[in-house]
């Protein structure tokens, strides 16, 4: 692969997958003329509940948004080659984000762009990761804003005081540098979450009804989650 490419990466554990992730990937995709966006589902999510949908559905739900995706690029003409990968869903034991991030830098080059994707809301959340002061030693950060999640944060927080250090306004320079920036997008504001869309299923007496309180979900994914019976 030529090492100078920009690549996004799209992790998380897609449980299901929705329409927030959809648009927030083909957003920063065309924002920052990304060659490739990768999605990436977690293996044993650490921090997640132990009653998370088998790693082998999420993949498959994954790939099913992964199509709707590509729908979206073609029709704004944008150029991004979209991949799902299982490294995580290979590993064992707990997946750590970490560990992916030294991954990608080891087969992608010294010189390539990654650029890791994310809603403020995990951005907020990121002092609770395994080594994560050690993250954008291998990749940027791009985060796009969440309703109710405020972005103000304590400069003499280490979050904060990590802000003062990588943060950049600029968007074109996490395409132009491999690692160390962190980007805040205010453009974008996306209010899903997978946790309220697996509830509305549960709360549901039969899965026609689900669909109409599920507009979240695009139509590959829950044509799936119906032949599959899960979420019920």
């Amino acid at each position: 692969m030529n090492d100078k490419q920009k690549i996004g990466i799209l992790g998380g554990t897609f449980d299901p997958p929705h329409w927030g992730h959809i648009l927030l990937a083909s957003y920063f995709s065309n924002l920052f003329q990304l060659d490739q966006l990768i999605w990436i589902p977690t293996g044993d999510p650490w921090q997640k509940s132990p009653h998370i949908t088998p790693a082998k559905i999420r993949y498959q739900l994954t790939e099913a948004a992964s199509e709707e995706l590509k729908g979206l690029l073609i029709q704004s003409h944008t150029s991004t080659k979209v991949l799902v990968d299982d490294t995580e869903i290979k590993r064992t034991g707990s997946s750590y984000t970490i560990d992916t991030a030294k991954l990608l830098r080891e087969k992608l080059g010294p010189t390539a762009s990654i650029i890791w994707l994310m809603g403020a809301d995990s951005f907020l959340n990121l002092p609770t990761w395994h080594d994560w002061r050690d993250l954008l030693h291998f990749i940027n950060l791009a985060v796009a804003n969440r309703p109710q999640h405020t972005l103000d944060i304590n400069p003499e927080s280490p979050i904060g005081k990590l802000l003062l250090q990588k943060q950049t306004a600029d968007a074109k320079k996490l395409g132009e540098t491999p690692a160390g920036l962190i980007y805040f997008d205010k453009s974008l504001s996306i209010d899903l979450s997978s946790t309220k869309l697996r509830q509305s299923f549960l709360q549901s007496t039969t899965i026609n009804e689900a669909n109409g309180k599920n507009e979240g979900v695009p139509p590959k994914v829950f044509e799936l989650i119906k032949n599959l019976g899960i979420y019920k």
